[in-house]
């Protein structure tokens, strides 16, 4: 009886936000292992929800959540990454890496790269399609995980923000959560599928 009061009496957005920011936590380290969740349409949809909530800090937690899964998620698969490179049979991750590399992604990659080193990493996360070929493109560089890191930071910064400016904007257009994820949603597919489109076209 007690147990039913307790639990009736725990507010709804606080109920959200006990399953959601881990639940955030959990896609977005396994979409960057595994470059096939939309992390960003994630992220753009967390920040909906959190911009219609009245709990403080609600932004700044999807914020915070979503860059240092991303960070984690990074460092591990580069790390798993650099082992691969070493070992004589590769490995798993590494096919995973190269599959997701097109030569001539990976070629513009090592030539930007090059040139302009950790900017090139930094931009790499927030143009679609671009992380795993500049990530390869560093693990063919050889370069350590501790370099690698310091530039990843602020490229999952910059992600992060960017997507969740995405989220604020649709979720301040509609006075309804769900209309601002599937706006939010929506220009995070529109944006992930511009270089394919442009690619075709060439």
């Amino acid at each position: 009886m007690l147990a039913a009061v307790s639990t009736s009496a725990v507010p709804p957005e606080s109920t959200q936000q006990a399953a959601g920011y881990p639940s955030l936590f959990l896609l977005v380290l396994v979409g960057a292992l595994v470059p096939v969740v939309p992390t960003g349409a994630l992220v753009s949809s967390a920040a909906v929800v959190a911009f219609h909530q009245t709990a403080p800090f609600s932004l700044a937690l999807v914020f915070v959540t979503a860059s240092l899964a991303a960070f984690l998620g990074d460092g591990a698969l580069y790390w798993l990454g650099r082992r691969g490179m070493r070992s004589r049979g590769g490995s798993r991750w590494l096919e995973v890496i190269r599959s997701r590399a097109p030569d001539a992604a990976l070629a513009s990659a090592r030539g930007r790269l090059a040139e302009h080193g950790v900017a090139v990493l930094v931009l790499s996360r927030l143009v679609p399609a671009g992380r795993i070929p500049v990530m390869l493109a560093c693990l063919m560089a050889d370069w350590p995980l501790r370099r690698f890191g310091r530039g990843n930071v602020a490229a999952c910064l910059a992600w992060a923000a960017t997507y969740q400016v995405i989220g604020i904007l649709g979720g301040s257009l509609f006075s309804e959560p769900w209309e601002g994820v599937v706006v939010a949603v929506g220009l995070t597919v529109v944006i992930s599928a511009v270089p394919s489109v442009v690619r075709r076209f060439r």
